[in-house]
């Protein structure tokens, strides 16, 4: 307003103003000055200030949210009611605080207003003064302006003077036009309103605004209730949270819970140990910029004490005018005091009730961190047991493999009870850990079903290819070096997997010799009935050849069968003692009398072209090649001495 003013007074003695009128509007605001208050500054906080604090407060109020999501418990959700009232009190006070100071700066506003109208009002009536002067102005030349064209039309006078004179007061009235626009402009100077109660104004809707986006503070409190007792203010109603889980005993929890749940549940602790951390953090910043700031209300009020005392000293010996002034004075004090007050109290109120909200968080973190070293304790259990189970499972598996090669010598047998061992062990390590992790029997059992049908369904032909592994290794099963035939196809095993076994495939044309080829077939050919699985009883190894021979037509049947019965029997003769033995073994093992011997036989058989000799004798499959040689070269020397023979005969 400063500027203003000095603009104001410029103006008029540009405009040719008296001299009083200056020194009128110049001692005016001394005048105002004087009478103006006892501070210079009524507002304890800036606007800037206000919405500051509001914002910080509706921050922190929206907390409530964050641990409303954390209150899983009974115990969690009276702290969190307590809480939630506590805070609805906190957030009705700020916007009180904040409302009582934008009055004040409305106030504050209003004085400089009003001691600007005093100068506004003297540069009034100066204006007006100089209005008339130039409306005065105006009418006289206008008056010469008509007289001059009068004189003109009638013919008096020189022409040209008469004309030159009536162009110079034209002149003179546009100047006096001029500076009647200057005055109006100036006049709606004068009728401006102030930026300081725009200002004012702007900060009491921005309040109300912060305020709508805060349910609780929503419906704008009037300012004198902020001078009322807390505890007549009824507390904000808000609804209880729903709770985010259902709620449980943590003891009787933790004592179903699996590992994988006890996990959980300490990270959901530990997370909302974090949560009342930073809340408690926000909250003892809150309470710090709200004693910070209650100092300046403080210091107000002194001085308005201070001043009070001073008028009241004043009005002892004053009279008329002056004690009528020092009334003002005291009544404006009086407006001051209350309306800081107002801003003092709930200050005070701030703090106790965001200690009590600071203790509240303290006893549920208290309670929290019960919880969560008691679920540190029982995971802690639980995975000791988890190892200790393992640890003995893993001791008796190799106990078991100790024993096992220490006590059994057969190769076959040993690799039955080695793999029987593993099977066993991680069985149970899959069990143990499957119900350590699971919560409930049900569930698991449930889950395990489903599990078991889908991997069924899935890997069908792998599980019944690990069943015919168990039906390949029995008692008449299958060991490497068996010779075997599964359809056509004939050769050496040479490995027995879980899953499948492998051939190296024989030459079934000729001597049974690789063919360097290998062959897999899967463990469920035991199931299949179109390919046929053959192979020797365990502990026998010879095979019966045939061949058929055509005898000469003349010849002595019966001679010639003795002959080649001779003949075959001295080729297997060296290896009779160990085909004995063998026969015995079949007979043992199959519990049967109907193998017979193993001999050579010859059969006679009758044809319409001819008579035909059946040779059966055994061979060994090392030396099956050599004996059928040996053989035949025997059968073809009896044949030539009966062809000789008969030729002879």
């Amino acid at each position: 307003m400063g500027g203003y003013r000095s603009f104001l007074i410029a103006l008029l003695g540009v405009l040719g103003g008296a001299a009083g009128a200056t020194d009128s509007v110049s001692a005016t605001p001394t005048t105002a000055a004087g009478n103006a208050g006892p501070t210079s500054t009524r507002a304890v906080l800036t606007g800037e200030q206000v919405i500051q604090i509001l914002d910080q407060t509706v921050d922190w109020y929206r907390t409530l949210g964050t641990q409303q999501q954390s209150a899983n418990q009974p115990s969690d959700l009276l702290i969190l009611y307590a809480n939630q009232q506590t805070a609805s009190q906190v957030i009705a006070l700020a916007f009180d605080i904040a409302r009582a100071n934008a009055e004040l700066l409305s106030s504050e506003a209003a004085s400089a207003t009003s001691s600007t109208a005093a100068t506004a009002s003297t540069a009034s009536q100066s204006l007006q003064v100089l209005q008339k002067r130039l409306d005065a102005q105006r009418a006289s030349t206008q008056a010469e302006i008509d007289s001059n064209q009068r004189d003109l039309t009638a013919g008096k006078g020189n022409k040209a003077d008469l004309e030159a004179k009536r162009s110079e007061l034209q002149s003179e009235l546009a100047m006096v036009g001029a500076r009647a626009n200057l005055l109006d402009t100036m006049a709606q100077f004068v009728t401006q309103s102030d930026a300081k109660s725009a200002s004012a104004n702007a900060l009491k809707a921005h309040i109300d605004a912060i305020a709508m986006s805060v349910p609780t503070a929503g419906v704008a409190t009037p300012v004198a209730a902020a001078a009322a007792p807390a505890t007549s203010s009824p507390p904000a109603k808000t609804a209880a949270p729903t709770p985010a889980t259902p709620f449980t005993s943590p003891s009787s929890a933790q004592d179903r819970l699996g590992i994988w749940d006890l996990i959980q549940n300490v990270l959901r602790l530990s997370g909302k140990l974090s949560t009342i951390n930073a809340v408690d953090r926000r909250t003892a910043a809150l309470e710090q910029t709200f004693h910070k700031i209650s100092a300046a209300p403080l210091a107000q009020l002194k001085a308005l004490s201070a001043r009070s005392d001073q008028l009241s000293g004043q009005a002892d010996s004053a009279h008329g005018d002056v004690l009528k002034s020092v009334r003002d004075q005291l009544d404006t004090l009086a407006w001051l005091f209350k309306q800081t007050s107002d801003i003092m109290l709930p200050l005070g109120k701030e703090e106790i009730l965001l200690q009590q909200y600071r203790h509240n968080l303290q006893s549920w973190r208290e309670s929290v961190q019960h919880q969560y070293h008691d679920g540190l304790g029982a995971l802690g259990v639980r995975v000791g047991i988890l190892l200790l189970l393992l640890a003995i499972v893993f001791a008796g598996a190799e106990v078991w493999r100790r024993l096992v090669l220490r006590y059994t010598h057969d190769p076959r047998h040993r690799y039955r009870l080695l793999l029987l061992r593993k099977l066993t062990c991680w069985t149970l390590v899959v069990l143990i850990i499957g119900l350590t992790f699971v919560t409930e029997l049900s569930t698991f059992a449930t889950f395990a079903g489903l599990l078991t049908a889908g991997v069924a369904v899935a890997m069908q032909s792998v599980l019944v290819s690990i069943v015919g592994y168990f039906f390949l290794i029995g008692k008449y099963g299958l060991r490497v070096g068996d010779r075997v035939q599964i359809g056509t196809v004939s050769g050496e095993v040479i490995d027995i997997g879980l899953v499948r076994m492998h051939l190296m495939e024989l030459n079934p044309q000729g001597p049974l010799g690789a063919t360097g080829r290998v062959v897999a077939f899967a463990n469920s050919i035991v199931f299949q009935s179109s390919n046929g699985l053959f192979r020797q009883i365990p502990g026998v190894n010879f095979s019966w050849h045939e061949t058929t021979l055509r005898l000469p037509d003349g010849c002595n049947y019966v001679a010639v069968k003795e002959q080649l019965l001779t003949a075959v029997t001295g080729v297997v003769k060296e290896y009779q003692d160990e085909l004995a033995r063998q026969t015995r073994q079949i007979e043992k093992a199959t519990a049967s009398n109907s193998v017979g011997a193993p001999t050579p036989q010859v059969q006679l058989r009758f044809s319409a072209a001819a008579v035909e000799a059946l040779i059966r004798y055994p061979v060994q499959p090392q030396h099956e090649a050599e004996i059928d040689e040996r053989v035949s070269k025997e059968l073809l020397q009896v044949l030539t001495d009966v062809h000789a023979s008969v030729r002879h005969g």
